[in-house]
C-alpha cells in the first residue's frame, strides 16, 4: 500500500522530520523559504496532506483550487486564523492544530518583554552596543516597578494563565482579567485574580496589559486608538498573541505622543514586515515571533502535528481538531 503523500511547508526540527520520513512520502523545505501562494496551491493539488505553520497565507483563493488531493490541514502551530476557516469547511478540508504544549514558552517570552518594556532593556542594549553609554547617573534611564504592579490579562487561557502564575508568585503583581468574547468562567484560586466586566475597566485599571486572545474578526484592531486612550500614562502594551489585535498605526501613534509609556511585542500585522517607525521608536521591545521558540517545545509541536496525521489516515478520532 501506497504511503499518503505529505506537503511540509517549513522546515521542523529535525527528530520529527525524520519520523515524517518513516511513515509518509514526504516533500520537506529543506531551504527553509517562504513560499508563494502559487506553491501552496499546487502542494494542495499534489498531496495528500499539507502541513502550514502560522507564517503561511491560506485564504479563499488558494483553498478553492481546482482539482485538490488534499484532505487535511495539519497546521504546525496553534492559532489558525491565517487559514480562511470558511472556504476549508465548504471545500471539506479538515484542519488540526498543536495546542497545549506551547503554553509555558510563550508565557516566558511575554514575562520577557513585559521586563524588557518595564525597565527599558532593549533601549540600554542598543546604548550600549552604540558606545554611547557614559556611566551610571541617579536619573539615566529611570523605569517602571514590575514587583507589585498590576497586570490586566485579555484572555485568560492556558497561556495568559501561565503568565499569570509567573507574575504573581514571582513579582507579587495584581491579577486582574478579561474575555473579550464569550467563555467559561475560570477558578485560579492561587492567582487571587479578579475578573474585569468589560475592556475598559480592564485597561484603566491594569500597570501592563498584556494580550492573550486568539485573532479574528471580533479581536481584529481591539486594542485601537480608543482603548490606547483608556489606559494609564505610565501602562504598558504586551502582545504575544497575534497581530491583528492591534491596530498598529493606532499604537505608533500613542508611543510617539508617550500617551502610553511602552510595548513589548512579538506579533504584528503583515509579518514579518514591521513599520519603519515602530522600528525607530525607544519605547517599544520587539521580538521577531519567538514566543515558542524553544527546542523541545517546537519538536512537541511537531509531535501534535504528526499525531493528527497519524489518526487521521488511520480513520481514528484525531487528537486536535479544529473543524
Amino acid at each position: 500500500m501506497n504511503k499518503p503523500k505529505v506537503f511540509i511547508t517549513r522546515k521542523w526540527p529535525e527528530s520529527v522530520e525524520a519520523k515524517l520520513k518513516e511513515r509518509y512520502q514526504v516533500t520537506l523545505n529543506e531551504d527553509d523559504r517562504p513560499l508563494s501562494a502559487g506553491e501552496f496551491k499546487s502542494a494542495l493539488q499534489q498531496y495528500d496532506a499539507v502541513c502550514p505553520t502560522v507564517c503561511d497565507s491560506f485564504p479563499a483563493e488558494v483553498i478553492n483550487i481546482a482539482n485538490k488531493r488534499c484532505k487535511i490541514l495539519a497546521n504546525f502551530g496553534v492559532g489558525y486564523n491565517h487559514i480562511d476557516v470558511t472556504a476549508a469547511k465548504q471545500q471539506g478540508l479538515v484542519i488540526t492544530n498543536t495546542p497545549g504544549v506551547l503554553t509555558h514558552s510563550t508565557a516566558d517570552i511575554a514575562m520577557t518583554l513585559l521586563l524588557m518594556s518595564a525597565r527599558r532593556g532593549a533601549e540600554g542594549d542598543r546604548l550600549v552596543r552604540s558606545k554611547q553609554w557614559q556611566g551610571w547617573c541617579p536619573t539615566h534611564m529611570l523605569s517602571s516597578n514590575v514587583t507589585g504592579a498590576t497586570l490586566g490579562l485579555i484572555g485568560f487561557g492556558r497561556i495568559a494563565q501561565a503568565m499569570a502564575r509567573k507574575a504573581h508568585h514571582g513579582f507579587d503583581m495584581n491579577i486582574i482579567y478579561f474575555n473579550p468574547s464569550p467563555a467559561s468562567e475560570y477558578v485560579v484560586d492561587d492567582l487571587q485574580a479578579t475578573r474585569c466586566t468589560n475592556l475598559e475597566e480592564l485597561l484603566q485599571k491594569s500597570d501592563f496589559v498584556s494580550l492573550h486572545c486568539p485573532g479574528n474578526a471580533e479581536t481584529k484592531h481591539l486594542i485601537n486608538s480608543d482603548t490606547l486612550k483608556l489606559m494609564k500614562v505610565e501602562a504598558h502594551l504586551i502582545n504575544t498573541a497575534r497581530g491583528d489585535v492591534v491596530d498598529t498605526q493606532a499604537l505608533i501613534a500613542a508611543l510617539k505622543k508617550q500617551q502610553i509609556s511602552g510595548a513589548g511585542l512579538d506579533v504584528y500585522e503583515g509579518e514579518p514586515t514591521v513599520p519603519d517607525e515602530l522600528l525607530t521608536l525607544d519605547n517599544v521591545s520587539l521580538l521577531p515571533h519567538l514566543g515558542s521558540a524553544t527546542l523541545s517545545t517546537r519538536t512537541a509541536m511537531g509531535e501534535k502535528a504528526l499525531a493528527n496525521l497519524d489518526a487521521f489516515f488511520a480513520g481514528k478520532p484525531l487528537p486536535d481538531q479544529v473543524i
